[in-house]
């Protein structure tokens, strides 16, 4: 069980193949093609956040596949989390 000053990034919520009915949460604009859970962290890390990745997890509405999840400490709400991640994977993706 996990702590209630952390909330869950699952990579879906950044994944531009996935409707929001899918589980992304984030504007298709912002979001990239399978993002990793590597990505998010170092995101989270540019942030400032703490994180830890739980790599073995699966996203609840997709149980067969092992996703992982990144646990952050809840420093804002999640969807300022959300966006400003998005933000930092979008900078990255138009860096390489």
């Amino acid at each position: 069980m996990r702590n209630r000053d952390e909330i869950a990034l699952w990579p879906v919520y950044f994944d531009s193949t996935k409707t929001r009915r899918e589980g992304r949460r984030v504007p298709k604009k912002l979001a990239r093609s399978h993002p990793s859970l590597e990505k998010i962290g170092k995101a989270l890390k540019r942030l400032g956040v703490p994180y830890r990745l739980v790599p073995d997890a699966a996203y609840p509405r997709i149980h067969w596949k092992k996703s992982g999840v990144v646990l952050a400490k809840k420093t804002k709400p999640k969807n300022k989390i959300l966006k400003e991640v998005a933000l930092m994977l979008e900078d990255e993706k138009s860096r390489s």
